[in-house]
């Protein structure tokens, strides 16, 4: 007869087996390979549509079209830069104890040309200004070489820009700055290729003075600036963006804006437009960013929109569209936000799960007369609108906007009560490795009983 085992390694083994069976019932359990839908993205973000994966960059960051050449450094220790243009940064508080053409100032760029012997701003950005600040027409006819001149958080008064000035540049951009502009001011730089007015009053007649002979235009940015009157019946077709956000233009979306060809991004957004789409809507083949949000818009979306492959932004919300929407967005193979919130389309949603989920954002609440087909889609999806019936027509009333308010994650998800169930699933003990664990130790506690047992008896 074999010796009883010793109590050491019979304490060891039971030992190991126990952290076996601890660590199997502590063990996460494997993911779920379903993924959630993309995250809504914070309301505090501004969609401009043109905010999107392809959306046009802010007007505080969107590069200067004007290429900058490579800056040499002086071989002295002494100014290379024009004499009366450094006298001219000087009267515009811009230090100049070392050469603004080598060192810039980080909070007033300046950027300089090649020239000998003696070198010329073409690049000047003036930002965070004292309120003191004064732009002398002197100072500012010094300047006459710039092709970019750039004012942010500057408020200083506005001057007179001097014609050399004006006709040399080719971006001109004013953010929360100069107080205040003129249409006919404005108008004098017939050369831009980029034009960005934001936060700013511009007085005058409204936007066709303005960009009537700027004939050389690509980028124009007129927003929140107060411009009242009408969208220009002609824009010129080089216009590759276009943002007239925050005014206050009435009147309808003229259809000679089908003419712009090249146009990637359309911000209309928060003005007084009424009237329907224009029906050549859809030759704006470029197109990438519509945004047509609260407005007074009416009728249905035109079928030449099926026509825009590029389309990735579009917001038709808080206006009066009507009518059924279509299911040629459902195609759109490129499309990622879509707000159709807050108007007046009625019939069966024509989405299904899997196109919903590619989007990162959809919005169809607020449309008291459009249902969505309950066979296809949970109710348990956050849309904020009701079930259809057999006739198409909404069920019962849309959910309340309190009851249907979409969490801040995700515009469509499965419910609370599926969330708490799934959490509980990720982070409650394991059953199957629960049970596996006690069975474990009941094996373990008859073998130490049969141990003792069996050296009792010897």
């Amino acid at each position: 007869m074999s010796p009883p085992p010793k109590p050491q390694l019979v304490l060891f083994f039971i030992l190991l087996l126990l952290f076996t069976a601890a660590e199997a019932a502590t063990l996460p359990p494997s993911p779920s390979p379903i993924s959630s839908p993309t995250a809504r993205p914070s309301p505090t973000t501004r969609h401009s549509p043109i905010s999107s994966p392809t959306t046009r960059p802010s007007p505080t960051t969107r590069p200067s079209p004007i290429s900058s050449p490579t800056t040499k450094p002086s071989p002295s220790g002494h100014s290379t830069l024009d004499p009366k243009q450094l006298t001219a940064l000087q009267s515009l508080d811009i230090p100049t104890a070392k050469d603004p053409c080598i060192q810039p100032s980080p909070h007033n760029a300046t950027v300089c040309d090649a020239s000998s012997p003696f070198r010329f701003l073409i690049s000047l950005n003036l930002s965070n200004c004292s309120s003191d600040l004064s732009l002398s027409y002197t100072a500012l006819k010094s300047l006459s070489t710039l092709r970019s001149l750039t004012f942010t958080n500057c408020p200083a008064s506005p001057g007179r820009f001097p014609s050399d000035l004006a006709l040399s540049l080719h971006s001109f951009t004013c953010i929360h700055s100069l107080k205040h502009l003129t249409d006919v001011g404005l108008s004098h730089f017939v050369n831009l290729t980029d034009l960005t007015v934001s936060d700013v009053p511009v007085n005058g007649s409204g936007l066709y003075v303005v960009l009537g002979n700027m004939r050389k235009l690509r980028s124009v940015t007129i927003s929140n600036a107060n411009v009242t009157g009408y969208i220009p019946r002609h824009l010129h077709s080089n216009l590759t963006h276009v943002d007239f956000s925050g005014n206050k233009l009435k009147g309808t979306i003229p259809g000679a804006i089908a003419v712009l060809e090249n146009l990637e991004s359309l911000d209309l957004s928060s003005n007084s437009l009424t009237g329907e789409l224009p029906s050549n809507f859809g030759d704006l083949i470029s197109l990438k960013n519509l945004s047509l949000r609260s407005n007074s818009l009416s009728g249905s979306i035109p079928d030449s929109v099926s026509a825009i492959p590029g389309l990735v932004h579009v917001d038709l919300s808080s206006n009066q569209f009507n009518g059924t929407i279509p299911r040629f967005l459902a195609e759109m193979k490129h499309l990622k936000y879509l707000n159709l919130e807050k108007n007046a389309f009625h019939g069966v949603l024509p989405f299904n799960l899997s196109f919903m989920k590619k989007l990162a954002v959809l919005k169809v609440g607020e449309n008291s007369n459009l249902c969505y087909n309950h066979t296809r889609l949970s109710s348990k999806l956050k849309l904020g609108i009701a079930p259809c019936d057999k006739h198409g027509l909404p069920m019962s009333p849309p959910p309340s906007k309190e009851a249907s308010a979409s969490d801040d994650s995700s515009d469509y998800d499965d419910g609370e009560g599926d969330n708490s169930s799934r959490k509980e699933h990720h982070h409650g003990p394991n059953k199957v490795a629960l049970g596996i664990a006690i069975a474990i130790a009941s094996i373990v506690f008859l073998i130490v009983f049969m141990v003792l047992l069996s050296r009792k008896c010897c």
